[in-house]
């Protein structure tokens, strides 16, 4: 497992960028989805209640679900914002998602079980291997927003353990409309009912919402056990504070589902250790019941987040109304915004021959000091266009700023018809 095991794509990709930079290149990267605490720093509550916790003597182990009173807070908080009743003992706390998205697979998926993802979306390619597990994996398409359809996935769930689904998307800023996830979430209580009644194992859904908060407009977050409350003792919950507060590196997650999967969860971390730091849980407990430092907090923050999406998406538009072959999405959600760039079979300056897409990325990263992740990093196909670029270290002035240089590095090129 580990000798096939591969590296992430965007680390590897992220890695060369900031040596370029650290080299004196001059590179606007927004290739990771992280922020940059300069211009998106936590709330000053939190950042306050972690430094007392710690000088409050906080430092010894927490509790391996995580400490009763983050499991309190988080039972709380969701009820009051999402309707969703999880009560702590369902509530799984680890370092972050990544460690509870790691926990689901392990506990759910035993060897040679098939998981299906569309993709793009992150990371369940690498939790399948890890899982030894294997992988049907849809690709979706632009027209639907990159988002699968109960249409896409209904032929490939019969055999399946697991479908790992995330809304709103990482690597797109996508979201599901409540059509499409209802859709889906009919067809998984489906599959189940015919198990049920062979006595086999159910299909259990793994639904990623941690940008759930960060919705933009008109846009609305829809979770399968709102729309369909059977799925509830099917439905694995991935959650935390990492994007929608800008604490990506305050490393509090957790997970929400039935007791029986959570505490097997519980028993794999255990064993690893992946837990939330005791101080980081304390204060996160104690941020999560203050509804008014939140919501003071989450409408500038969504305000300047979506401001920068926008600039970029005007500023791809502008360019694609001026004739070059790039299109973007209109922001939804998240971090991100969708991208296309296609550019394949262009010249260059050099008379050199755009022909893959590894190619249209250093052309962007070498001519107009962009560093964006193109979507085969998240599995789709290698000659999709599409790219994801993140904006938590965009500052104000960057949307304007990348597009007059995208737009003089695009007039260098020669297209053929």
């Amino acid at each position: 497992m580990a000798e096939s095991l591969v590296g992430s794509e965007i680390i590897k990709l992220a890695g060369e960028i900031k040596t370029l930079i650290a080299e004196g290149r001059d590179i606007h990267n927004f290739t990771i989805g992280d922020f940059n605490p300069s211009l998106f720093p936590i709330p000053k509550s939190l950042l306050n209640g972690i430094v007392d916790q710690y000088r409050n003597g906080q430092t010894n182990y927490p509790a391996a679900n995580g400490v009763a009173p983050l499991r309190e807070s988080i039972s709380a908080f969701i009820e009051k914002k999402q309707g969703l009743a999880f009560s702590p003992d369902q509530v799984l706390v680890a370092g972050g998602a990544r460690p509870l998205i790691y926990a689901a697979y392990q506990a759910l998926v035993d060897p040679e079980d098939t998981i299906v993802f569309p993709v793009p979306s992150w990371n369940n390619n690498h939790y399948t291997h890890l899982s030894r597990g294997n992988s049907i994996m849809l690709q979706t398409t632009p027209e639907e927003n990159f988002m699968p359809t109960a249409k896409l996935l209904e032929n490939s769930l019969e055999n399946a353990t697991l479908l790992a689904l995330c809304s709103p998307l990482n690597p797109t800023g996508t979201v599901f409309s409540e059509e499409q996830l209802k859709g889906i979430a009919e067809l998984v209580v489906k599959v189940n009912h015919r198990r049920e009644s062979k006595g086999e194992k159910p299909l259990y859904l793994l639904y990623d919402q941690i940008y759930w908060q960060l919705t933009y407009g008109e846009t609305k977050h829809f979770d399968p056990v709102s729309l369909e409350p059977e799925l509830k003792q099917y439905t694995i919950f991935i959650d935390g504070l990492s994007k929608s507060y800008a604490a990506t590196g305050v490393r509090v997650g957790w997970a929400m589902g039935p007791k029986k999967v959570i505490n097997k969860m519980r028993a794999i971390l255990g064993h690893v250790g992946a837990w939330s730091p005791k101080a980081e849980q304390m204060a996160s407990a104690d941020f999560l019941q203050d509804f008014s430092t939140i919501d003071a907090f989450m409408g500038p923050f969504k305000k300047a987040l979506n401001q920068r999406l926008t600039g970029f998406y005007n500023g791809i538009q502008s360019l694609k109304k001026e004739g070059y072959p790039v299109d973007a999405i209109a922001p939804q959600a998240a971090i991100y915004l969708t991208i296309q760039f296609d550019l394949r079979g262009a010249i260059t300056e050099s008379g050199k021959k755009l022909e893959h897409v590894e190619d249209i990325t250093a052309y962007l990263l070498n001519k107009a000091g962009l560093a964006i992740v193109p979507f085969y990093a998240f599995g789709a196909d290698k000659k999709s266009p599409w790219f994801r670029l993140s904006v938590g270290t965009a500052a104000e002035h960057h949307p304007e700023e990348v597009t007059k240089n995208l737009k003089t590095a695009l007039s260098k090129l020669t297209f053929n018809d």
